[in-house]
């Protein structure tokens, strides 16, 4: 092994060691290990959700994985990726949704509103089969979302999708959705304020 290829392969190493494993003040939804913190009496969760070297893997069969608890408030970190015309999103308070897809609009729109911007203001995704990062926070009603460092949604309002007339519900679940593609997810960590 050359010393370039025994500096690379230690870098690698030093960076999968550090797989979900929370910054400071958060807290991992998603363990690197099993289905910890997330419902598992629902229909096909452990058959078709499964974990891998630390990753969140999805068969693209089965219902969408929702977390036990539900969440008010929060501030949360999520790496993503999908594959060519993926589709999923991520729930706030078991509503949709933060938009994950393979499309030129681009990920991180708040796809259901109807009154408020739906589409994320830039497109920040990186190519498909590549690690995407969003870092939500939700305070109210009002959502903001970077993906991969930029800005894409700044303080929209989340609509009550499909009840447009009622407001946000203020607890629910979490819940990584999707559209009958093959998914991944790792990195998942919340801080609730």
């Amino acid at each position: 092994m050359t010393l370039l290829a025994l500096v690379l392969a230690t870098a690698t190493l030093g960076v999968e060691d550090k797989l979900n494993t929370p910054p400071q003040g958060f807290t991992a939804l998603f363990n690197g290990k099993d289905l910890t913190n997330w419902r598992q009496d629902e229909k096909d969760a452990k058959e078709h959700w499964t974990v891998r070297d630390g990753i969140l893997h999805y068969d693209g069969k089965g219902d969408n994985l929702r977390t036990a608890k539900d969440y008010g408030d929060f501030e949360m970190y999520v790496d993503w990726k999908i594959g060519p015309k993926g589709d999923s999103g991520i729930y706030l308070r078991g509503k949709p949704q933060v938009q994950i897809w393979d499309d030129p609009v681009g990920s991180g729109g708040l796809f259901n509103n109807k009154e408020n911007p739906s589409k994320p203001t830039e497109v920040a995704d990186k190519p498909v089969g590549e690690w995407n990062t969003f870092h939500i926070i939700i305070k109210g009603d009002k959502v903001t979302v970077d993906l991969n460092g930029k800005r894409v949604v700044d303080n929209v309002t989340m609509e009550n999708y499909p009840k447009y007339d009622s407001p946000l519900p203020s607890t629910g679940p979490i819940e990584l959705q999707h559209h009958g593609n093959p998914l991944e997810f790792r990195n998942i960590y919340i801080k609730e304020l």
